[in-house]
């Protein structure tokens, strides 16, 4: 049985399109399509399940931009899948990763550590800005020896599951949590799919549903800015002596608003990694930090 979807459309010109994408970025949990003509427009469209919900980011989208043709229709969640298929593309992602659909496993290259992803209303398949830059700060880590198989891990906002499924094909094993269920399923699936499932287990919850002893070589993050800072001395609580730490998710503008946070609790300066209007923050060897428990 079907169910059935609000479906959003709107165009906006070139100027408008980095205050597009973070209203969305802020306003939906999952991702959205874009397709761009030749005179650099950018057509929008996405699908939400709460009818209520979309007919609000509908109405905010048509006050802020009245040129943009915004318009709603029902339509099927069968429909959501197809209209994937029709724009998903391979993605590569620091040297290392390559995003794949599941149509489209079969033409991968040998080159890059496949992930799998099945296109479904959950944030992360590897086209966001934020979810390409976490991969390419793992890359990064794996690449420079700051990470390696065996280590264990926290993907703390798990989404669809591909930062935690591109840390299990490393060698690393561990667990996402997510407080969307529906995020969850779709990252057990992925997991699943990519037959890492044995290294890589999800739950539905947040850091403070933690044991408080459980600590973690690495933890990552691909939240938004707000949520990181509220929850960064919980983040460190849980981060191992000497591991590393990546958050993504964070406007370029935010970036010192959440480093201040971090070094609050004795953690130095981040190194910074920028990818248009965002950017990831990524900490290796991090000692015991201060306001963190033991």
């Amino acid at each position: 049985m079907t169910q059935d979807l609000l479906k959003i459309e709107f165009s906006l010109p070139e100027a408008d399109y980095d205050a597009a994408v973070l209203f969305l970025s802020t306003a939906i949990q999952h991702g959205w399509e874009e397709s761009q003509a030749v005179d650099g427009t950018t057509h929008f469209s996405t699908y939400l399940e709460n009818h209520e919900e979309g007919r609000e980011v509908a109405r905010q989208i048509g006050a802020r931009w009245p040129h943009s043709g915004i318009r709603t229709e029902e339509a099927q969640s069968q429909d959501w899948g197809q209209s994937w298929r029709e724009f998903f593309t391979p993605i590569e992602c620091g040297g290392r990763f390559e995003i794949l659909p599941p149509w489209l496993s079969d033409e991968q290259h040998a080159e890059f550590t496949p992930i799998i992803i099945e296109p479904k209303m959950a944030f992360g398949t590897g086209h966001h800005p934020t979810t390409a830059l976490c991969l390419t700060c793992i890359a990064d880590l794996n690449r420079e020896g700051h990470i390696a198989p065996g280590m264990e891990f926290l993907d703390l906002g798990t989404g669809s599951g591909i930062l935690g499924i591109g840390l299990a094909k490393l060698g690393l094993h561990g667990l996402g949590l997510d407080i969307d269920p529906q995020a969850i399923a779709c990252a057990r699936e992925n997991a699943e799919i990519n037959a890492v499932a044995e290294a890589f287990s999800v739950a539905v919850g947040g850091i403070t549903t933690l044991p408080e002893d459980k600590r973690f070589q690495v933890i990552v993050a691909n939240i938004l800015s707000k949520p990181l800072i509220f929850m960064a001395k919980d983040i460190l609580s849980h981060l191992a002596p000497g591991g590393c730490l990546a958050l993504s998710g964070i406007l370029v503008e935010q970036a010192q608003d959440v480093i201040r946070a971090y070094k609050r609790l004795g953690l130095p300066d981040p190194v910074q990694r920028d990818e248009g209007e965002w950017c990831g923050l990524l900490w290796t060897h991090v000692v015991r930090a201060e306001g963190a428990e033991s």
